[in-house]
């Protein structure tokens, strides 16, 4: 049955009544997912800020810049600048901008030169023998570049409208923050809402000597180039450092725990990567620890649990991150954390303080930037764009920049074989890529594809060799969008080029059926 009104008066306030109680219901909704109980919902204008920040790094910026666009009140702390961080010193733009991620690839594409060059003369360039490089000259160029970004990371946040403030915040209650500038002034501010987004930062293993070690805060900062290194660790940072410094002439050896470095990726690329590392002049050193450090008048004598004794200029400690949480005084106020100080978050990236939030490397998730990005917009999504979002953790691509690099999304082999209930097929390429045909040089390219037999999904893709991060982000997209190998197989592919392989593998390399299933502890 239609209802009609003959007075509009009368539809028109009806109507108002009906938009009044829907968006109460919705607002309701909204409020007991941020605020738990919706009886003891604060009042907005009890508060200094509708949010505080602690931290600017990339996930701190992007949730302080997008809840100030739903209309927040922001305010955002964070040390003041300085390219190797401590306990007093950081800047905005965090660790991937100022001592990670861009410097880094600076560093790799400065790297990726030396080689070049060389391969250039068998390309016709006429290339003198004694090529030099100015170290001082691409530091200068980049810090000039990371200063200049720790610039445009302020005006970001002073255009969207969020206060700035130099210096360390720690919580001192659910609604209350301190910061504490250079001069030891003591500032209060209370929030409806705060976002712990503090990242995390270099662990140093005990070992004798430990002061004489550098990390990759330091490595980007040196005055000289070192001529020897040892590194430490068979993680991303210690790769792509052993390769930037080798790419520039130094002597140096990369010692890892492990059978092979990169663990927790395909064990197929791991070992692509161990044999192109070698093949550019890295010494291996696997299943080996450092004991001591000495100084001595020639360097830094370096003694392995083998026994063997290693000269080195600098050493490199790249044994991993822990999260950046300890001086934030969360025990005081009830955040939980775990026996690394990560953070403990549920889906929404709440702690177990309602009123306090956490994202990014603090909470020991899925530690890259974009990720931390991500969360940051899921966060300002759920908490004031009316729009509860959980961070999908789900086919996020990677890459590590050794040289040449290796990218990967989805799962590896190894992680198939144990997360998937069927069959599982792969396909390999290998192969010379075209440039080193003509330069000579003996690195091979591999792309690999896992694919679930029982719904033809691709469900995994690697790459190792030149240009594998732009064409994993590609590759990605397809993946995410739950791709099949039928798709991937009718895509046509560019010609010549690297990236074409992934459309055109044809013939299954292995079968893995879900009965004979294999372990690996590579």
């Amino acid at each position: 049955m239609i209802t009609t009104f003959s007075n509009p008066a009368l539809f028109f306030k009806s109507s108002i009544y009906l938009i009044k109680a829907s968006s109460v219901i919705l607002i309701m909704s909204r409020k007991m997912l941020i605020d738990g109980d919706v009886g003891n919902v604060s009042e907005d204008n009890q508060f200094d800020f509708d949010l505080f920040v602690i931290g600017a790094g990339s996930g701190g910026v992007r949730a302080s810049r997008f809840s100030a666009q739903y209309g927040a009140k922001v305010g955002i702390c964070e040390l003041p600048f300085h390219p190797i961080s401590s306990e007093v010193v950081g800047g905005v733009g965090g660790t991937c901008v100022i001592r990670g991620c861009v410097p880094k690839k600076i560093l790799v594409y400065g790297a990726n030169f030396g080689p070049e060059i060389q391969d250039a003369r068998e390309y016709g360039w006429q290339v003198n023998e004694n090529v030099d490089f100015d170290w001082k000259k691409l530091l200068h160029k980049k810090t000039e570049e990371i200063v200049r970004l720790n610039g445009a990371y302020k005006r970001t946040l002073s255009n969207a409208g969020v206060k700035l403030f130099e210096g360390e915040g720690r919580i001192v209650g659910p609604n209350e923050v301190e910061v504490i500038q250079l001069d030891g002034t003591r500032l209060s501010y209370t929030a409806k809402h705060i976002l712990i987004a503090t990242g995390s930062k270099a662990h140093r293993p005990d070992i004798p000597g430990k002061e004489l070690a550098i990390t990759s805060d330091e490595a980007l900062s040196l005055d000289e180039l070192p001529k020897r290194v040892v590194v430490l660790g068979g993680g991303y940072i210690a790769v792509e450092f052993a390769s930037i410094w080798r790419g520039m002439g130094a002597t140096v050896n990369l010692c890892f725990r492990k059978a092979l470095p990169l663990r927790g990726f395909d064990d197929e690329m791991r070992a692509l990567v161990a044999r192109n590392l070698e093949g550019r002049g890295i010494i291996l050193h696997p299943q080996t620890n450092l004991t001591r450090l000495v100084k001595t008048e020639d360097g830094i004598k370096v003694t392995t649990n083998h026994g063997e004794e290693l000269m080195a200029d600098v050493v490199l400690f790249a044994t991993g991150r822990i999260p950046n949480s300890k001086r934030l005084n969360l025990e005081a106020v009830g955040v939980e954390v775990d026996q690394a100080g990560a953070v403990k978050v549920d889906e929404y990236s709440r702690t177990s303080v309602p009123s306090i939030w956490a994202i990014g490397d603090v909470t020991n998730r899925m530690n890259l930037t974009p990720v931390a990005l991500m969360e940051g917009n899921m966060f300002a999504k759920t908490v004031f764009g009316n729009e509860p979002s959980m961070p999908d953790h789900s086919n996020i691509p990677c890459a590590v920049f050794c040289i040449p690099p290796l990218s990967v999304v989805g799962l590896s082999e190894e992680q198939a074989i144990q997360q998937v209930d069927g069959d599982i097929l792969v396909f390999t390429s290998t192969f010379n890529p075209m440039k080193n045909t003509i330069s000579g040089r003996q690195e091979k390219t591999l792309m690999k594809l896992i694919v679930s037999a029982e719904d033809d999904k691709v469900i995994g893709a690697s790459m190792c060799g030149p240009d594998a991060p732009e064409i994993m982000q590609g590759i990605a997209i397809a993946i995410k969008c739950g791709a099949t190998k039928a798709q991937f197989d009718s895509t046509v592919g560019i010609h010549p080029s690297s990236a074409e392989e992934f459309v055109t593998m044809r013939s299954v390399t292995r079968r893995i059926s879900a009965s004979g299933k294999r372990k690996t502890n590579l």
